[in-house]
C-alpha cells in the first residue's frame, strides 16, 4: 500500500517558515516544534495537498445543542438526525434528559428535537415513506457486581386463568414462602391461559400462560438472594386471581446486572421532524440491528432483553403499512450483527458485531435465507475470532454483489486487534473470503462510508479497546474496489473509537461524530470524556476544479425499472450515476449505506435519463441521493429520488 509522506513537496515554500523551522531546531525544540506545527498548517491548507488528500475541518455546533452522538440518521431533507438518548450518561438516564439534535450541514444551523424515551443504543432503518423506525433503546443501566445493593433477576409471571389476562404496574410486589419480598422494574402484561381440546368428552386441557420481568428485592442486602426455585405470592389480588396468578423464580442474586432493553419503537417525519410512538416490539431489544428488506418490512434482529440476555434468536418484522410486529425465522445472532440485504428475504451477515453474546455463537459469516431459515456459513476469512468492532461494507456498486470486511477487535475486552481486510464475492458459485490489503495498523471500531466516485473512505479508530492506552488512529484511507488498494487520505484531527459514527452528506462531504473513550490519558490513570465535536471530511474530488450540475427533469418518484429524467448543463460530461441510499450508522456499522450503479442515456437537450433497476433487492424502497459523476471523478451535488416499488 502506498503510503502518504510525512511532508509531501509544495511547489510553493513558506520561505519565512522554513527559515523559522531551521532557527528554532538549532536553538530550541519547542519552537521548533511550533514552527513545525505551523509549516503542516500552511501545508494541508495548500491546493495541490488538498486535490490529493482532501482536507478536514470542524463544524460550528453551539454548545447547547451539543449532545453524545450514539446514532446519525441522514434525512431525505438533506439533514442529519443525530440522537443521544442519555448518551451512555446514567445521571441524564435517571433525570430522564434524553436527547436529539437536528443538523443542516448546508447552512451549519441546529435544532433540538423532543426525544420521547431513551434511544441510547436502539437500532434504526430507513423506511420506504422516506421516515425513519427506532426501535429498542435502554431500559436499565449496567450495574457492576460491587455496586448492586439489592438481589434481583428474571420473574415469571404465570396465569392459569383461560379467560382473562392480567396486566401488572410497575413496582408490584411478589412475596416468597419466606416473606422476602421483590417488586417489578417495570409493567407486565400476562396473556390468558391457553385452552387445548383433548378429544374426550369435550374436556380442555388449561396450560398456563406466562411472561417475564426483572425484580429487585425490597431491602438491601444478601436476605433476598436465592438459588432455588420458589413460587411467589402476588400482593394485592384475591379469591381466584389469588390462585391463578403467580411468579416463579429460579435465581435472584447480586451478580453484575447489564443493560437491558426496551419494546418501544417510533417513526421520526423529517417533514414535521417528530417522532411518532408506533407499535411495540415483541422482544426488547438493546443493541439490536434493523434491516429494510425488499418489500419494505424491517428485519429487527437481536439485542440484550429485557433482562440483560441476548435475546435468543426470537425476531420479528415490522410493518409500516400497519405499523406493528409479526414474528420472523429464529435464528441467533451476537448484538449489532452487520447484515446486507442480497436477495429478496436473503441476508449477507458478514460477521462483524458489536459485542454483546458468547464468543463461540453466532459469529460466523454466512448467508441467511429467510424463506427456509436456512444458514450457509462462508469461510476462507483469516482472523475469524477478531471480528467485534470490525467494520463492514457493500462495495460499490452494489451490483457486484461485494462485501468487505476490515480490522476489528477480540471479543469483549480483549486486546487483540486486527490490521486485515477481506472480501467476498457473494456471485460466485462458490462465495468464499480472499485476502484483501492490509490496513496501515491493527484497528477496531473504524468507519466506513461509500463515496459517489465508487471508492471507499475509511476513518478512525483505535488499537485498543475502546481506545486504551491513548491508541486512537489519526489516519484516514481511501480503498479503491477496482485496483483493490488503498491511499492515503489527509489526517483527522480528532479521535474516534467506541460509539463513533460517520455519515456521506448530500454535498460530497463526509461528517464524523462522537467517540467515547474509557480513559482520557496513556496511563488509563484519568476517565475518558465523550467527544462531541463533529469533525467533516472534504474528499479530493471536491477540490480537483468545477462540479458538474445536476437537477430534476421531471418527476422524483421512479418505479423500479422505471426512468427518472435528470438536467445537466453538458450531458457528455457525465461518466456514470449512482443511486446512494441515505446511511443510518451507529456503533461503526451503517445499517442503510449502498451504492447502485444506474444505466444512463445522455441527450443533447441538456439532460440524461436514468434507469433504476427493476430489483428491489438491489434498491429497496425508500428515498436515495441520485450523483451524477463526470470523468474526472468529481460528484454534482445530489438530487433526492423516491424509489417506490
Amino acid at each position: 500500500m502506498a503510503q502518504r509522506p510525512s511532508r509531501p513537496t509544495a511547489r510553493k515554500t513558506l520561505l519565512g517558515v522554513a527559515a523559522a523551522v531551521t532557527l528554532a531546531a538549532l536553538n530550541a525544540p519547542a519552537v521548533a516544534g511550533f514552527a513545525q506545527d505551523a509549516y503542516h498548517r500552511y501545508e494541508i491548507n495548500q491546493p495541490e495537498y488538498k486535490a490529493k488528500y482532501g482536507h478536514w475541518a470542524l463544524a460550528s455546533l453551539p454548545e447547547k445543542y451539543q449532545l453524545n452522538s450514539i446514532h446519525a440518521i441522514l434525512l431525505h431533507t438533506g439533514k442529519v438526525l443525530l440522537i443521544a438518548g442519555s448518551g451512555n450518561n446514567v445521571k441524564l438516564f435517571e433525570g430522564g434528559a434524553f436527547k436529539s439534535t437536528l443538523w443542516d450541514p448546508s447552512t451549519d444551523t441546529f435544532k433540538k428535537i423532543d426525544t420521547p424515551n431513551d434511544m441510547f443504543c436502539a437500532g434504526h432503518a430507513q423506511l420506504p415513506d422516506g421516515k425513519v423506525l427506532i426501535a429498542g433503546g435502554t431500559a436499565r443501566y449496567e450495574v457492576l457486581k460491587g455496586d448492586v445493593k439489592r438481589a434481583g433477576g428474571a420473574m415469571l409471571v404465570k396465569n392459569e386463568n383461560p379467560d382473562r389476562a392480567h396486566t401488572f404496574p410497575k413496582g408490584t410486589v411478589f412475596r416468597a414462602p419466606s416473606g422476602v419480598e421483590y417488586r417489578s422494574q417495570f409493567s407486565v402484561r400476562v396473556p390468558a391461559a391457553k385452552k387445548v381440546p383433548t378429544g374426550q368428552g369435550g374436556n380442555v386441557k388449561v396450560t398456563a400462560s406466562e411472561a417475564r420481568v426483572f425484580v429487585e428485592a425490597a431491602d438491601k442486602g444478601p436476605l433476598g438472594m436465592t438459588n432455588t426455585t420458589e413460587q411467589y405470592a402476588i400482593q394485592g389480588l384475591k379469591g381466584e386471581d389469588a390462585d391463578n396468578l403467580y411468579g416463579i423464580a429460579n435465581k435472584l442474586g447480586l451478580d453484575k446486572k447489564d443493560f437491558q432493553g426496551i419494546k418501544d419503537a417510533y417513526e421520526f417525519d423529517p417533514v414535521t421532524e417528530k417522532y411518532t410512538r408506533v407499535g411495540s416490539m415483541r422482544e426488547a431489544r438493546w443493541y439490536p440491528t434493523l434491516t429494510t428488506l425488499s418489500d419494505g418490512r424491517v428485519l429487527a434482529v437481536s439485542g440484550l432483553d429485557d433482562i440483560g440476555q441476548v435475546v435468543p434468536g426470537k425476531n420479528e418484522v415490522y410493518d409500516p403499512r400497519t405499523q406493528t410486529w409479526s414474528p420472523a425465522p429464529t435464528r441467533y445472532f451476537p448484538t449489532y450483527p452487520s447484515f446486507f440485504l442480497t436477495g429478496r428475504r436473503k441476508i449477507f451477515y458478514s460477521g462483524s458485531n458489536a459485542g454483546y453474546g458468547p464468543a463461540g455463537k453466532g459469529r460466523k459469516p454466512g448467508l441467511w435465507d429467510l424463506r427456509s431459515n436456512t444458514f450457509t456459513p462462508i469461510g476462507g476469512l483469516k482472523d475469524p475470532d477478531i471480528l467485534e468492532t470490525s467494520s463492514s461494507v457493500l462495495l460499490p456498486p452494489a451490483q457486484d454483489k461485494k462485501v468487505m470486511v476490515l480490522g476489528g477487535g477480540g471479543v469483549g475486552e480483549s486486546p487483540a486487534a486486527t490490521s486485515r481486510t477481506a472480501i467476498v464475492d457473494l456471485d460466485a458459485e462458490h462465495p468464499a473470503f480472499t485476502a484483501g490489503p492490509r490496513l496501515p495498523k491493527s484497528i477496531r471500531y473504524l468507519n466506513s462510508v461509500i463515496l459517489p466516485d465508487d471508492t471507499v473512505f475509511t476513518t478512525g479508530g483505535s488499537r485498543g479497546y475502546r481506545g486504551k492506552g491513548a491508541s486512537d488512529i489519526l489516519k484516514s484511507q481511501i480503498y479503491d474496489p477496482h485496483k483493490n488498494t488503498f491511499a492515503p487520505a489527509a489526517d483527522p484531527t480528532v479521535g474516534r473509537n467506541y460509539h463513533s459514527e460517520a455519515l456521506l452528506l448530500p454535498d460530497g462531504r463526509v461528517a464524523v461524530f462522537g467517540s467515547d473513550p474509557l480513559f482520557a490519558d496513556r496511563a488509563d490513570s484519568r476517565a475518558g470524556r465523550f467527544e462531541q465535536r463533529v469533525e467533516v471530511f472534504s474528499p479530493p474530488y471536491l477540490h480537483r476544479g468545477d462540479r458538474p450540475d445536476l437537477a430534476p427533469g421531471g418527476r422524483t418518484d421512479v418505479e423500479h425499472g422505471g426512468e427518472v429524467v435528470l438536467r445537466t448543463a453538458d450531458p457528455a460530461r457525465i461518466s456514470r450515476v449512482r443511486l446512494i441510499r441515505p446511511g443510518s450508522a451507529t456503533h461503526v456499522t451503517d445499517f442503510d449505506q449502498r451504492s447502485v450503479a444506474l444505466d444512463i442515456t445522455r441527450r443533447g437537450n441538456g439532460t440524461l435519463t436514468a434507469r433504476v433497476p427493476n430489483d428491489a433487492a438491489l434498491v429497496p424502497p425508500g428515498r436515495y441521493m441520485a450523483v451524477a459523476v463526470d470523468t474526472r471523478g468529481v460528484p454534482s451535488r445530489a438530487v433526492w429520488i423516491h424509489a417506490s416499488g
